[in-house]
């Protein structure tokens, strides 16, 4: 499939050949909402905790009789329904990553490429190389390309130049080929590759 190339002053310089089996899959929904799941659960910390009955400080001295009070016969101050008790069923430290398989993983990279392709929300840019690193004009190059939340995706390095005037850009995501990643691609508007990231991707792809 073909697809134009730009520059950053907007201007056409010429065009590319996409991989239909990369940009041209169909789109399902099931794949990225499983993938996005994956990744947002593997960045979770897990480290949530609340005490339990067993780890409260408190004294286990019967604090009423047995008969007469007219209540329940408690033997603890840990019990959970005392105030400064312990937590019944609460949050533990654990793990909460889960498995997807390799090929599964980079079936979902290829749906979230090509959802991006289908919804002509994908750019393909002649080099992302920016000598003049200050903000304010790469904010400007932005504005006359209409790039207001996007994802940058560079080759095997970014220029450093274009990364440091986007670092403080909201909005504005830049990532090396290799952290091309569902979530980061379907959280921005715009998905905008170099032609070295579109190399880079279809030999890691196919």
């Amino acid at each position: 499939m073909k697809h134009d190339i730009l520059k950053l002053d907007a201007s056409k310089a010429g065009n590319i050949d996409l991989a239909e089996e990369i940009f041209g899959l169909d789109v399902r929904r099931d794949i990225l909402h499983r993938m996005v799941n994956w990744q947002l659960a593997k960045r979770r910390a897990g480290t949530h905790k609340v005490k339990e009955k067993s780890e409260i400080s408190a004294t286990t001295k019967k604090f009423v009789r047995q008969k007469g009070s007219g209540g329940a016969r408690h033997g603890s101050r840990k019990a959970v329904q005392f105030r400064g008790g312990g937590v019944a069923h609460g949050p533990r430290v654990r793990d909460h990553s889960h498995d997807l398989t390799k090929k599964f993983r980079k079936l979902a990279l290829k749906t979230a490429l090509s959802a991006k392709a289908k919804d002509g929300k994908l750019i393909v840019l002649d080099s992302a190389e920016f000598s003049d690193a200050k903000t304010k004009n790469l904010v400007a190059v932005f504005a006359k390309l209409g790039w207001k939340s996007a994802l940058i995706i560079d080759g095997s390095q970014v220029n450093e130049g274009f990364a440091r005037a986007a670092r403080n850009i909201p909005q504005i995501d830049v990532l090396p080929e290799i952290g091309a990643n569902v979530y980061d691609i379907l959280r921005r508007d715009t998905l905008v590759l170099t032609k070295g990231a579109v190399e880079a991707l279809e030999a890691r792809l196919k």
